[in-house]
């Protein structure tokens, strides 16, 4: 049986940060108030989805993890983008 360290109050705090951007995002996507193709909407997706990875590598949440892996790094193909290839 293994025993997992419980993850310190600053992890937690990651974590919570990372869900907190990412619905943010959404939420200010989803109600206009900024561009789901702007470059705010992709750095909070960005930093979000890296507190949630980080959280759920210290606990071997591997299902979120390798989500969020993927969700940065839409985001930053997208960042990219935006920031190099817009018109």
């Amino acid at each position: 049986m293994r025993i997992f360290r419980r993850p310190s109050t600053g992890e937690e705090f990651i974590g919570w940060f990372g869900v907190v951007v990412i619905l943010l995002a959404y939420a200010l996507a989803s109600f206009d108030i900024i561009a789901s193709t702007g470059i705010l909407y992709q750095i909070l997706n960005i930093a979000g989805a890296i507190g949630i990875v980080i959280i759920s590598i210290k606990r071997h949440a591997y299902q979120p993890e390798v989500l969020n892996i993927i969700w940065a790094m839409i985001g930053v193909v997208a960042l990219i983008n935006t920031l190099f290839f817009s018109k």
